[in-house]
């Protein structure tokens, strides 16, 4: 039987029931605690393909509605257990598929979801972005650059970032990412990207 690919969420959950989870760095990212410090809130925040969850209870703290969203079940269970009470804004969901019953969010974070997906999903997440993203609101967080000979994950480059992205968002901020973990070192870059009209 062939290994299912990334976009399905059997291959997540047997990672996660194995363990086999080297993007997890135990905590909250620097280039996250940094952003929280200089950028005003509070807003509605969204986290796609949340893991852990740890950035749920960053984001709270400083004041947001904040919301996660995982597909596997493994993944929810372990986000639950260590968010404690906040574990209840972990929605057990597909991104793509999830009724958000209208809501659109001020800021969604990105950590290690686009780069887990097939590049041929990508047209689908820059829309989905763009449809929960109103103009003004920002997708932020750590995204991925460079070469991966054995994907995942699938680090984008530079013209392929500005044609799936540029489309609905201009990028104001962009910085090389030093403390990473192992699986992303030297691919990591702290982007921000804002929302534009249209």
């Amino acid at each position: 039987m062939s290994e299912p690919d990334s976009s399905q969420t059997l291959f997540w959950t047997k990672r996660w029931e194995q363990g086999k989870i080297p993007w997890d760095c135990g905590g909250i990212p620097p280039s996250l605690v940094e952003f929280l410090r200089r950028v005003p809130g509070p807003t509605r925040v969204l986290i796609p393909g949340c893991g852990s969850g740890y950035e749920v209870r960053a984001f709270h703290e400083v004041g947001h509605d904040v919301s996660a969203i995982e597909f596997s079940a493994p993944a929810v269970a372990h986000a639950r257990e260590i968010l404690g009470p906040l574990g209840e804004r972990v929605i057990h969901g597909n991104f793509f598929k999830h009724d958000f019953a209208g809501n659109r969010y001020g800021l969604v974070y990105e950590r290690g979801f686009l780069c887990s997906l097939p590049t041929e999903r990508w047209t689908d997440y820059a829309a989905r972005m763009a449809a929960l993203i109103p103009p003004g609101g920002k997708l932020v967080g750590l995204f991925l650059y460079g070469n991966e000979p054995e994907p995942p994950p699938f680090p984008l480059t530079e013209p392929v970032a500005a044609e799936l992205l540029g489309r609905f968002f201009r990028r104001v901020y962009s910085e090389s990412v030093e403390d990473s973990v192992p699986v992303y070192k030297g691919l990591e870059r702290w982007q921000e990207w804002e929302r534009i009209p249209g």
